[in-house]
């Protein structure tokens, strides 16, 4: 027996539906996702700490949830909106139903919503501030509490999922190459796509030094997704710079894209309603290709997209350009090893056509150790 629910936006914008996973309340930015797949990994995404995630497709919860697809150890959303949750779950996967998994996490969520018609008011509006509750029935009230909370802008969110300590995952095979990943929000599929070309990589917690990372004489350092503001994450930049003056190889994914613009010299800005889903094209200004692409991010890099830019580490081209709005999606150092890219090669639940992009990262490790 489900209990009625509400969602209330921080403009006031009221939807009514029942409760879908724990009762109580919540509170975070709402935000959309168009993924028709794939919710296991988003709600266990560190990328989503904080958000309260509406889903586009209407029916989820079809295929249950398993042992094997977490991309960290827990849910991560801070709340979570469907239209239609399946009854049951139906695939030879499964090992249990996604409500009662929501449910034994806490994760407070409702159904029964028109998702459509959320998510183009976010559209139109913009991501903003939202309460999910099946206790607080009252709109008026609740949109008080709604506007009480914390924005996304000026979040400082790395140090609250990031790993403890550091943890090493060994290449698969032969051992060919040493990262050291900054853990800003990681998701596990990085390491298993490094691990499949050899790559051993050391997990370090946010707040490491460069001492720390340089004493498992890494070949290369990687930077990693997460939640929050880029802009206030002045320790990561601080960081790759060090990094980057020691010309050691450098990849940045999503946040980690971020942190390495802000350390090459450009500035970060908030996006009105985000990249969210697992559809999204976007152009490899070096080969012309095209790609299907998996994103998760709500801020992005400003830098001009038609010339070379001279920053403190030589000049910077814009590398990938989101084809839906021509927001920056990578960046490549012209006299450094480093480069970066805003979306998820390691698209954990697909596309796989950004997966080069960890070739790309050994072959720039393998030029620099020749």
């Amino acid at each position: 027996m489900t209990r009625p629910a509400i969602l209330v936006l921080e403009d006031g914008r009221t939807f009514h539906g029942s409760s879908y996973g724990a009762e109580g309340e919540t509170f975070g930015e709402a935000v959309f996702t168009t993924g028709m797949t794939g919710y296991q990994e988003t709600l266990t995404d560190p990328s989503y700490h904080r958000q309260v995630v509406v889903q586009t497709a209407p029916q989820i919860g079809n295929t249950g949830v398993n042992d094997e697809d977490d991309e960290s150890g827990r849910i991560w959303v801070a709340g979570y909106v469907v239209r239609d949750p399946a009854r049951r779950p139906s695939n030879w996967r499964a090992t249990g139903d996604l409500g009662e998994r929501l449910a034994a996490e806490g994760v407070v969520g409702i159904s029964g919503v028109d998702t459509r018609a959320l998510t183009r008011h976010l559209r139109s509006r913009g991501a903003m501030r939202v309460g999910v509750s099946t206790v607080d029935l009252d709109p008026a009230s609740l949109l008080t509490r709604v506007r009480a909370a914390p924005e996304m802008a000026g979040a400082d969110l790395s140090a609250e999922v990031t790993t403890a300590g550091r943890y090493t995952v060994e290449a698969v095979g032969e051992h060919r190459y040493t990262v050291a990943a900054l853990d800003l929000g990681i998701k596990r599929n990085v390491s298993r796509r490094l691990a499949e070309r050899g790559v051993t990589t050391h997990v370090f917690p946010a707040t490491s030094s460069l001492e720390d990372l340089l004493a498992v004489s890494p070949d290369a350092v990687f930077l990693s997704p997460g939640p929050g503001d880029p802009a206030t994450a002045d320790g990561p930049v601080a960081l790759a710079r060090a990094v980057l003056s020691r010309r050691v190889p450098l990849f940045g994914i999503c946040f980690g894209s971020q942190i390495l613009g802000r350390a090459l010299g450009f500035g970060t800005y908030k996006l009105g309603y985000g990249h969210r889903g697992i559809n999204q094209p976007v152009l490899d200004r070096t080969t012309g290709k095209v790609e299907v692409t998996s994103h998760n991010h709500g801020f992005a890099v400003d830098a001009p997209l038609n010339t070379v830019i001279d920053t403190d580490f030589g000049g910077v081209e814009v590398s990938h350009v989101c084809l839906n709005d021509n927001v920056v999606e990578g960046l490549r150092a012209l006299e450094v090893p480093a480069f970066t890219v805003q979306y998820h090669p390691e698209a954990a639940a697909g596309p796989h056509d950004a997966d080069y992009l960890f070739d790309r990262f050994v072959e720039l490790v393998e030029k620099v150790e020749a």
